[in-house]
């Protein structure tokens, strides 16, 4: 049997392949750009000349924000895969340098993108287990949504519970064991993942492929809204086995929502991390061009490894 080394590449290629064959656009994003991403709790990793420290920039979080300069320009269908930065310790499922796959498909809902990721992952194990890769058994899909599994694991309906308060109260009073910080110091989405975290997520180490769709609106980040239910946004996570493995959004191409729901992530940063990152002029740029309707994911590839093959470490040191 293949090495843990050539499993690596054997992956790589079989990506690149898979992807071909779908009549996919192979694209570089640069890893040196403005604005790294503007998720509150993601990290960026500035960079610095070494004459004067002047600052050039950041290596980016995700190349999400110039795969969509692409799409505005024309491009339709594209994946990149290359290497992201976030300023995190070392763990078994982080590093501060990843593999990260990222796909778009235009003129698309992102259950386009689910099917996708069920086809990636049968095209992967076969083509590892063709090349001699000891790889795991095969793992069936199943979908979810978020509100089932509050439903199930924590038996409250999480959409009835959009206020910050009222949720706070409900786990102060029905879940002794989850330590809760001040009122004051907690917002609505600390509280939702102090429930997901400790609640559901243990849960999910019992399921196989597991795509939890249908996150709560104040989750939406870069996705938009469910039309017939805008209590909901069109977003789902690929879990495989309790590991987080992709995150894909129905895009949002409103670019004044945009904006809002940026300031308010630049806020919390602040007021949390001490810091703000620069406006992202470019993607702006690329919302006023015109942006289409597009689906587009987002997929460790080091952790994609792992559940194929069952490697503990499957980092590139």
């Amino acid at each position: 049997m293949k090495t843990g080394h050539h499993a690596r590449f054997i992956l790589l290629q079989a990506i690149r392949d898979f992807f071909r064959q779908e009549n996919f656009t192979d694209v570089l994003t640069p890893p040196l750009v403005e604005n790294p991403g503007m998720e509150t709790h993601i990290h960026p990793m500035q960079v610095s000349a070494k004459n004067g420290g002047q600052n050039l920039g950041y290596l980016h979080t995700s190349p999400e924000f110039h795969m969509k300069e692409l799409l505005a320009a024309g491009f339709d269908k594209i994946f990149n895969l290359s290497y992201c930065f976030r300023d995190e310790p070392f763990s078994d499922q982080h590093r501060p340098q990843f593999l990260m796959l990222e796909w778009y498909r235009g003129a698309s809902h992102y259950d386009d993108i689910a099917k996708d990721v069920e086809r990636l992952y049968h095209f992967c194990h076969q083509r590892l287990l063709e090349n001699e890769v000891a790889v795991l058994e095969k793992k069936k899909f199943t979908t979810v949504t978020v509100a089932e599994l509050f439903q199930e694991y924590c038996q409250l309906d999480i959409l009835d519970f959009n206020q910050s308060e009222k949720l706070y109260r409900h786990i102060e009073k029905n879940f002794n064991d989850i330590p809760l910080p001040n009122f004051e110091e907690t917002s609505w989405d600390d509280l939702f993942f102090l429930l997901f975290l400790n609640k559901i997520e243990p849960q999910l180490l019992l399921k196989n492929n597991l795509l939890i769709k249908e996150y709560p609106a104040q989750l939406a980040a870069l996705s938009r809204l469910k039309q017939s239910d805008p209590r909901v946004c069109e977003r789902f996570e690929w879990y495989c086995c309790g590991l987080e493995m992709a995150n894909c959004f129905g895009e949002l191409t409103d670019l004044e929502e945009q904006k809002n729901r940026f300031a308010l992530q630049s806020s919390e940063k602040e007021k949390l991390y001490g810091y703000q990152l620069p406006e992202p002029t470019s993607f702006y740029n690329s919302l006023k061009k015109g942006l289409p309707e597009s689906s587009g994911i987002a997929l460790g590839v080091e952790r994609f490894l792992k559940v194929l093959t069952g490697i503990e470490n499957p980092f590139w040191e």
